[in-house]
């Protein structure tokens, strides 16, 4: 009989397993958030006494890092992190990548940008030839939004407010997220650097300046290993 094909959640639990050995002994590791990066956290636990703790990039992975024991250090207190370990949304062969999907994207950038090095850990559906077909998300301040989502129908883009409970999602940040739909984003790095200078906006998801360096997927096969 053959051997059934790992679900999902399984290939989640894989590649976070697999994040491991890139955690420093001793040095603090950058987490990130999101339905993959639990399955980080909860392998993480099983190494907590060989490392002084986490920064985290949301209140949900700052929770499920203490619920494990282990201690959660603001970023503002550690000057650099060896590793940052995160999800995505999409990821191509450059290791670019949208984020967002769970309204963390301007934190987990910070996170991203005071550490050496991004490993992103995600299963096989995520890996996209071309970024877009997820709906992007982008952290915004409320009273830009209108402004906002005509620019990105000027690009050819649908952007909607993303709801919760019939009320406008709400950051940790305390701002609000929309989601673009239909774009096709063939230079990350530039799409990157044009929205992040409309007025208004506080993070887009595009991650390209702060690529990933490492990509742990997770396939029929096992864990495949992308460096970029």
């Amino acid at each position: 009989m053959s051997t059934p094909p790992l679900s999902q959640d399984e290939l989640k639990a894989l590649v976070g397993q697999a994040a491991l050995r890139y955690v420093v002994p001793g040095e603090v590791v950058g987490v990130g958030t999101g339905s993959t990066v639990n399955k980080f956290i909860d392998a993480l636990a099983t190494i907590k006494d060989k490392i002084p703790g986490a920064v985290s990039s949301s209140v949900a992975s700052t929770e499920r890092l203490r619920q494990h024991g282990i201690a959660v250090l603001e970023a503002e207190a550690v000057a650099q992190l060896s590793v940052y370990i995160d999800g995505a949304d999409e990821i191509d062969a450059k290791g670019y990548m949208i984020k967002g999907g769970g309204a963390a994207l301007t934190r987990e950038k910070i996170v991203a940008a005071q550490s050496r090095q991004f490993v992103c850990i995600a299963d096989e559906s995520k890996w996209v030839d071309t970024l877009g077909a997820f709906p992007l998300p982008v952290e915004v301040i409320p009273m830009a939004s209108a402004r906002i989502m005509r620019q990105f129908a000027a690009l050819g883009g649908q952007a909607s407010l993303r709801l919760k409970d019939g009320k406008p999602w709400v950051t940790d940040n305390g701002q609000h997220i929309l989601d673009v739909r239909g774009l096709k984003i063939s230079d990350p790095l530039g799409f990157e650097s044009e929205v992040n200078q409309w007025p208004g906006v506080i993070t887009v998801g595009v991650f390209a300046h702060q690529k990933a360096s490492v990509c742990l997927l997770g396939t029929a096969t096992g864990v495949k290993t992308y460096t970029f």
